[in-house]
């Protein structure tokens, strides 16, 4: 638990612009900060930066189930 408090204080790293931030959003196993979050909904997927971002998505994997 006190690791999980420490990454409130600290912050967790973007998986699309990979710098530790304190707000955002968690996809599965990782964390994607609200300022990346806003640009990504916000870009039209005819430009060119709409593909660096499913480039970064790629990262995100989904978590295993064990049962």
């Amino acid at each position: 638990m006190s690791s999980l408090v420490a990454k409130k204080h600290i912050g967790e790293e973007c998986v699309i612009c990979e710098q530790t931030k304190l707000r955002g959003i968690h996809l599965y196993t990782s964390f994607i900060c609200t300022n990346c979050e806003h640009d990504l909904i916000s870009t039209d997927t005819s430009n060119p930066k709409y593909k660096y971002y499913i480039k970064k998505l790629k990262k995100v994997t989904t978590p295993e189930i064990f049962s």
